[in-house]
């Protein structure tokens, strides 16, 4: 199988003359996600707790467009390598505030697409918020749902300083459950990991069995992840395995 967005993004991060600082930053604020540690090209995960065989690839009428802050690709923990794996049309691009890839700009740009910014509508212009699709958007453009990747103060930061955005609609998703991603701190049970509000995008999009998918994915990658942290093997038949495999058949 191909790299997704994601993998390629993470793989021109660490090109030679990328970013020199980089890899000893992230060993100093985040030990357990260190790059010298033996992971999976595929999954991230150490080899003993590899879950590449449960990769679910579902087409979807929806897409992602991944805005990602500087470390993202390279974190094992970022969710948004899991929106890769299980949606086709998943675009990643790495986030500047003195530059803009020329991709993004013509994908943003294509009549094909609907691109909504996806945050909470606090933060935007009464006019720009949305709370569901446009009406029409099924039988013409498809939704594009774009995800600033990152944490809660780097997207602020992007949703801010990213000036192209700004004609677009902003997404304010109203969930009603709380956050289940346990692999980093949130004080706030409403702030969503990346592929919970994938999921959230998907299922107003219509595409449910992907978006309930795509939920049971992370359930269990988070329990591998945490799994491998405490060296515990994983147990292919505990709940969260279960699932998947049943929205898998």
């Amino acid at each position: 199988m191909l790299p997704h967005a994601v993998a390629r993004l993470r793989s021109a991060c660490l090109a030679p003359g990328s970013t020199p600082q980089l890899i000893p930053r992230m060993d100093r604020n985040a030990p357990d996600d260190s790059p010298r540690k033996a992971r999976c090209a595929g999954c991230r995960l150490p080899p003993s707790h590899c879950m590449c065989d449960l990769r679910p690839v579902l087409p979807t009428r929806a897409a992602v467009c991944l805005l990602m802050a500087e470390f993202e690709p390279l974190k094992p923990s970022n969710t948004g390598w899991l929106i890769a794996d299980v949606v086709p049309d998943t675009m990643a691009f790495s986030w500047s505030r003195v530059a803009v890839d020329p991709a993004l700009v013509a994908l943003l740009a294509d009549p094909q697409w609907q691109p909504y910014v996806v945050f909470p509508g606090e933060f935007a212009a009464p006019e720009r918020v949305v709370t569901a699709l446009r009406p029409g958007d099924g039988d013409t453009r498809r939704p594009l749902f774009i995800l600033l990747d990152g944490t809660w103060s780097e997207a602020r930061k992007i949703f801010r300083k990213s000036s192209y955005l700004n004609a677009l609609p902003v997404l304010s998703l109203q969930p009603e459950q709380l956050s289940r991603y346990r692999l980093r701190r949130s004080t706030h049970g409403h702030h969503f990991c990346t592929s919970e509000v994938a999921a959230l995008c998907l299922a107003l999009a219509g595409d449910l069995h992907a978006a309930q998918t795509l939920e049971a994915y992370l359930d269990v990658f988070s329990n591998r992840y945490l799994q491998a942290r405490q060296s515990v093997l994983p147990d292919p038949r505990d709940a969260a395995h279960q699932h998947l495999r049943a929205l898998q058949a």
